[in-house]
Order: structure tokens, then C-alpha cells, then sequence
């Protein structure tokens, strides 16, 4: 009988714990027994210590970067006179050439140049509207760690990689406007065109934006294609305004934009896999040097892909 009693109120319990609220309690002779509340499972995994160290190691680069890019040789006259002729204005292809036959003055490029600078300000903080998001709510450690983690990467990646303007030396539009004056024509800021960091961050906010909140509502089906068409409206907006304020061509934006969108995609998505799997850091010294090793251990992630 005894067996029996317990039985049933095991079973009793079990039932109460499907179909009633997580608040709800169950009584078994005046005592009272409180559902077990459930785990909660955050989407991302992010390390506090590595996050700030890469953002940190980051940032440091960046400093250094930006004073060099900043003060690279002005222009001289006969660099100007050159690149002003036919022959050069000819190499470009016929997309770009749109960025050389626009109507525009000082006071056109400099509304154009106010326009992007605050646009990239304002696109910056938009992320935060994933906040009203309870549940994202609940991470916003997480995800902020995340955002500026992946901000630094975007940053860094467009003051060192072979694309950027550290190792490119392609002229500004503005180089190709006799009516800004030659003074605006020799700036060495103008050897930094390609590729448009402007576009690049910007598309990094919006499309990180829509991956985080697709990632916390993996039932929203093909709708999140629509969201993926709206985080490109503001970078695209933003490549227009650096056009228009003579500081980039077509080909810049479309790079910026690209880079900027895998970048936004792909740092949500990499802390999404258990990286501590995956990925193994190592420290590595000699007589001359200190070096830092990062591996990706292929065969442990293939077991996990197979095995599912």
C-alpha cells in the first residue's frame, strides 16, 4: 500500500510539472514540494578574459595604426596634374567613374562628410534596441562583449589586412575636383580610398543587429531574409553619403560593406560553437622572439557535425 501511495504521488507530481505554470506548487500531505526551476541555456558562449583581451590587444593596434595612416605623404603638384588626365581617369571601371562625373562644391562634400560622421554614430548605438528584447535582455553582458569585441576585429582588420588603407594607397575622389582647390586635392588623408571603413562598421552594427536577434528566435523562418534586407539599407545609405562627400568609390563601398556583413555574422556565430573544443592557444618563445599560436582542431568538430 505504501508502494502503491508513493507511486501515485510520483505520478501525481510528474503530471503537475507538465501542465501547470513554473510558479505553481504541489501539496502531498501539507507539504509543500516546489517544481525544480528550469536551467537556463545562453546562446552565446563568451569568455570575459579572452573578449577584453582581444579587444584590448585591438585597440592597442589601432592607436598605433591610426597616426600612420593619418600622416602619409601629401599629394604634390605633379601627382595631382598626373592623375587628372584622361588616361588616368580611364582606368577606372564604369561604376567608379560615377564617383568622377558628380556635380558637387565644398559646401556640397563638407554637408555630405557631416552626414556620414554622424550617420556612423548614430548606426553604431542602433544595436541597442536589441534590448527591448527581454531575453536578450538577460545577456546584455554577453552580447555587449560581443559587439565591441567584433567592432575592434572590423576596425583592425581595415587598419592592417592587405586591403586596408595601411597597405593600399588609392586616391580619393576628391583628388580628381580641380573646384576644391589644390590645397583639398594634396591632402594625404586622399591616398586612403580604398576601402570605405565608414560602410564597413556600419554594416558590421546592422548585420551583427539582425544575427544576434535571429539567433534568439530561431522559429522566425524566412522572415529573418527580410531583416538581412533591412540591416543593408543603412550601410548602403552610409556608402552613398561617402560617395557623394568625394572620400570613396563604388568599388570601396562594396568591399566595406562586404567585410563589414561577413564580420557581423560570423562573431555571433563563432561564439554559438564550443570553441574550447575547437580551438587551442599556445604561447611559444626563443632567443629572438615570443609568438602566439591559435589552432583549429578540424577532426574534433567533424566528430561533432557526424555525430548528430
Amino acid at each position: 500500500m505504501k508502494n502503491i501511495f508513493c507511486l501515485l504521488a510520483a505520478l501525481i507530481i510528474c503530471v503537475n510539472g507538465f501542465c501547470s505554470s513554473p510558479d505553481s506548487t504541489v501539496r502531498i500531505n501539507d507539504s509543500v514540494v516546489k517544481p525544480v526551476k528550469p536551467v537556463k541555456v545562453r546562446v552565446y558562449r563568451v569568455n570575459y578574459y579572452v573578449e577584453a583581451a582581444v579587444i584590448a590587444l585591438g585597440m592597442a593596434g589601432d592607436i598605433i595604426a591610426i597616426p600612420r595612416l593619418k600622416h602619409k605623404a601629401s599629394l604634390d603638384s605633379v601627382e595631382v596634374a598626373f592623375a587628372n588626365t584622361d588616361q588616368q581617369k580611364n582606368l577606372y571601371n564604369s561604376v567608379d567613374k560615377w564617383a568622377l562625373k558628380q556635380k558637387t562644391s565644398t559646401s556640397d562634400r563638407a554637408l555630405w562628410k557631416k552626414v556620414s560622421d554622424y550617420g556612423e554614430m548614430v548606426i553604431f548605438v542602433l544595436p541597442s534596441l536589441l534590448m527591448i528584447d527581454k531575453n536578450i535582455r538577460k545577456d546584455w553582458l554577453h552580447i555587449l562583449f560581443m559587439y565591441v569585441e567584433g567592432h575592434t576585429i572590423t576596425f583592425t582588420f581595415y587598419n592592417y589586412s592587405p586591403l586596408g588603407p595601411f597597405y593600399q594607397n588609392r586616391y580619393r575622389p576628391a583628388v580628381y575636383y580641380p573646384e576644391l582647390g589644390l590645397e583639398a586635392q594634396r591632402n594625404s588623408n586622399n591616398r586612403n580610398s580604398f576601402y570605405s571603413g565608414h560602410v564597413a562598421s556600419c554594416a558590421y552594427s546592422t548585420f551583427f543587429m539582425v544575427k544576434v536577434y535571429c539567433d534568439y528566435h530561431p522559429n522566425i523562418g524566412a522572415a529573418k531574409y527580410l531583416l538581412y534586407l533591412a540591416a543593408s539599407v543603412p550601410p548602403l545609405f552610409m556608402g552613398y553619403a561617402r560617395i557623394r562627400s568625394l572620400d570613396h568609390f563604388p568599388s570601396d563601398v562594396a568591399v566595406g560593406f562586404g567585410l563589414g556583413a561577413v564580420l557581423g555574422i560570423v562573431v555571433p556565430a563563432l561564439h554559438k560553437l564550443p570553441c574550447s573544443k575547437y580551438l587551442s592557444l599556445g604561447l611559444s618563445t626563443s632567443p629572438d622572439e615570443v609568438g602566439v599560436s591559435l589552432r583549429w582542431n578540424l577532426s574534433n568538430l567533424h566528430t561533432q557535425i557526424t555525430s548528430k
